[in-house]
């Protein structure tokens, strides 16, 4: 598994999780969030909106708090769609992309596979992202439309 922050203003680092690891409430709040996530992102931007979809960890009620404390805009789970990885520039157009270049050859191991999603994360180009974000507004008032529901078929 692998965890990042992208925005119009930069990119977090790739966060590899370590075969075998439970992302609980309590790694997900002190490994991925406050020693990686958002030291990143608070690096290149003083706002920002983080984003996150229904896992368990991420609506424990610790991690929301936290949350609420540490980032200038949460958007609490209440408002949360039902699908948001329709809402998630990085699930909706990053990870596709990365997928198609990583696996573009014939790949021998993890640590191959490892090796060149780091490479493709350090040659994606800026105005990728850029368009990923800027499509957010039209995700957002297509999840209105849908009330909620499905509908990466109308993208």
């Amino acid at each position: 598994m692998v965890s990042v922050g992208v925005s119009a203003v930069g990119r977090t680092d790739l966060h590899f999780i370590d075969a075998g690891v439970k992302i609980n409430g309590q790694y997900y709040r002190e490994v991925l969030l406050m020693q990686k996530l958002l030291r990143d992102i608070k690096e290149f931007s003083d706002y920002f909106i983080f984003q996150q979809d229904s896992a368990p960890a991420h609506h424990a009620k610790e991690t929301v708090d936290l949350l609420k404390r540490e980032t200038p805009d949460f958007i609490p789970p209440s408002l949360w769609p039902s699908n948001s990885p329709d809402l998630n520039p990085v699930d909706y157009k990053i990870w596709d992309l990365l997928q198609q270049r990583v696996c573009s050859r014939k790949i021998q191991n993890v640590d191959e596979l490892r090796q060149r999603i780091v490479e493709e994360w350090e040659r994606l180009d800026q105005c990728v992202i850029d368009n990923a974000v800027k499509q957010w507004r039209r995700c957002l008032r297509f999840c209105v439309a849908a009330k909620g529901g499905h509908f990466e078929q109308i993208l």
